[in-house]
């Protein structure tokens, strides 16, 4: 795969539904977007991880946008909270502990903590004991926060200094004592503002939501505003992220090397005795020429196949030719070689090895080699689901001291959270919902939105502390510690995205055993050992080379016991 195609590749998931979907989720979960930020922008000095199926350095832009448009909406709520403390007097303590109690209640309730909350089947699988406190909770920051409201409301309209029976009930007539009829209007007005603040605040991610990110928008990436905009160190780090994203030079991290590619799918190693064929002289074989004899096998998997036409001969004629073609994801798979390389002793990410001459290079050193550090592997990839469900499976062949070892590593990316999923029916309910309804839901949003501000606000401080202290750019270079992708992942899948994840498994394994087994045989090699031993490991089972001196059994809740020692033969299960 030439460098024009790599660009072509990357330039395809730019737009891609997962990139799309990704970018929402930096403003629906503030959790998300921080932590793509902190790993990617503030860690400048980490690598990014393999972007399969998305573009990394475009959710970087859109996560920076909306923690510009969370900064703004902090800075002028932190402001109403200091007015609040300033002119409402002894309302401020009040208002603070209704807003703690109903924020305490939305942490043990769960979930994102955007502007926005999604409902999807699942999303209320909360503890019972959880959904009890954060009930409990709530119902006393609603009293709270109405005994604030009555009080003031009657210090406004009575002008009497003197504790009402509500306020001496609640036991509230020590902090609103001294209050007057101006700081019972401050009590009133302020609150009124955080409402508008946080309403407007959610049109505006609305508003993102719906026109930036629609899909026919999205797919001009030079339009993107977010891509527009950004400081200096940002454009950096994102010419270093595309650079590195889907280059086939991939730079780890010793403790999980397959970062980006997923979950670990049955991975299995098998290693066979190199055996000549009786009456033939066998050529030795090198790792390359196995991997020429894999690659045309698994390409074929592209090709559709051919669907019988109708019987009724009038009415095919009529029908295009391209009609009898079966459809199947496979036939966008994408092959290519990539070569693992540990992250380590590089004095700058910009000389990271990253270039066609550099992947030329290793590939040439590593694909003869066994390394522990450096490893070479075909990349079978399939992207289905509109890049949703990725399986990659890793194939490496290696030959050494007459052994034949055949590694193989699939990989699952699992859908995109269906929070981030729902963007678009979020997006469509809040436009078609009307005024009275946006204005309930900022009311009712405010006490904890105005609560959840200070600790943004905490937030915003320590990312710039560890920007701009940490010295991160010209730190050594590290490999990634996180995934974007595997970030914004679900926790499982469809029973059709499985059944489509085991359909492409199948297909690539039986193509890279045909293809091994083929080199084998055209070397003039045994191949019945191997035969045999591929149809139990890759199917799950054991192969067992001998059951001499052994006792064996099949099923479950079984007893088994060998009755012979030391001596040799049989043994005997009860199932």
């Amino acid at each position: 795969m030439g460098s024009g195609s790599r660009s072509d590749h990357a330039s395809r998931h730019t737009a891609s539904e997962a990139t799309r979907l990704l970018c929402a989720g930096a403003y629906l979960d503030d959790d998300f977007r921080d932590t793509v930020v902190d790993e990617l922008l503030v860690h400048e000095e980490r690598v990014v991880a393999p972007s399969l199926g998305i573009d990394a350095s475009r959710v970087l832009a859109h996560a920076l946008r909306a923690r510009r448009l969370e900064a703004g909406w902090t800075l002028l709520l932190i402001a109403l909270w200091l007015l609040h403390f300033l002119l409402a007097k002894g309302f401020f303590v009040i208002f603070l502990m209704s807003c703690g109690l109903l924020l305490l209640a939305t942490w043990a309730r769960g979930g994102a903590s955007g502007p926005f909350r999604a409902d999807y089947p699942g999303s209320d699988g909360i503890p019972p004991a959880r959904r009890r406190l954060a009930a409990v909770l709530r119902v006393f920051g609603v009293l709270l926060l109405i005994a604030y409201v009555f009080s003031a409301l009657e210090l406004v309209l009575t002008d009497d200094p003197e504790p009402s029976a509500l306020e001496e009930s609640t036991s509230l007539s020590g902090l609103t004592a001294g209050a007057g009829a101006g700081a019972a209007w401050a009590a009133l007005l302020i609150p009124t503002a955080m409402a508008a603040a946080v309403a407007l605040h959610r049109e505006h991610v609305a508003r993102v939501l719906s026109a930036d990110l629609d899909p026919r928008t999205f797919a001009a990436p030079a339009e993107d505003p977010a891509e527009r905009s950004g400081s200096a160190r940002f454009r950096r780090v994102r010419e270093l992220i595309r650079r590195e994203q889907h280059a086939p030079v991939i730079l780890y991290h010793d403790q999980h090397p397959f970062l980006g590619a997923g979950t670990a799918h049955a991975t299995w190693t098998l290693a066979v005795e190199l055996r000549p064929r009786e009456g033939r002289t066998a050529v030795p074989l090198d790792n390359r020429v196995i991997l020429e004899r894999i690659r045309p096998l698994v390409e074929n998997l592209r090709t559709p196949s051919a669907r019988t036409p109708a019987r009724n001969g009038a009415r095919t004629a009529t029908v295009p030719r391209q009609s009898f073609e079966v459809r199947d994801r496979l036939r966008g798979l994408e092959l290519d070689e990539c070569v693992f390389v540990k992250a380590t002793g590089l004095r700058s990410r910009s000389l990271a090895p990253h270039g066609e001459a550099h992947f030329e290079r290793e590939r040439a050193e590593a694909v003869e080699e066994g390394g522990e550090v450096r490893r070479h592997f075909l990349r079978i990839r399939v992207g289905a689901w509109q890049e949703e469900v990725v399986t990659t499976v890793f194939v490496r062949v290696h030959t050494q001291g007459g052994m034949l070892m055949v590694e193989f590593a699939p990989h699952v990316l699992r859908p995109i959270r269906p929070d981030f999923r729902a963007i678009d029916r979020l997006t469509d309910s809040h436009r078609r919902g009307g005024l009275p309804g946006k204005v309930l839901w900022a009311v009712a949003r405010t006490p904890t939105a105005a609560g959840r501000v200070l600790i943004h606000g905490f937030r915003m401080i320590a990312f710039l502390v560890r920007t701009y202290t940490g010295a991160y750019a010209a730190a050594i270079p590290d490999g990634p510690w996180k995934s974007v992708r595997e970030l914004g992942s679900d926790e499982g899948a469809s029973l059709f995205q499985e059944m489509d994840v085991s359909r492409y498994l199948k297909s690539v394994e039986d193509r890279v055993a045909n293809g091994v087994r083929q080199a084998l045989d055209e070397a003039g090699w045994e191949t019945g050992e191997f035969e045999q031993k591929i149809i139990n490991v890759s199917g799950g089972g054991i192969f067992i080379e001998s059951a001499q001196d052994s006792a064996i059994t099949v099923g479950d809740n079984n007893t088994v016991s060998n009755t012979r020692g030391n001596g040799g033969g049989g043994g005997h299960g009860d199932g």
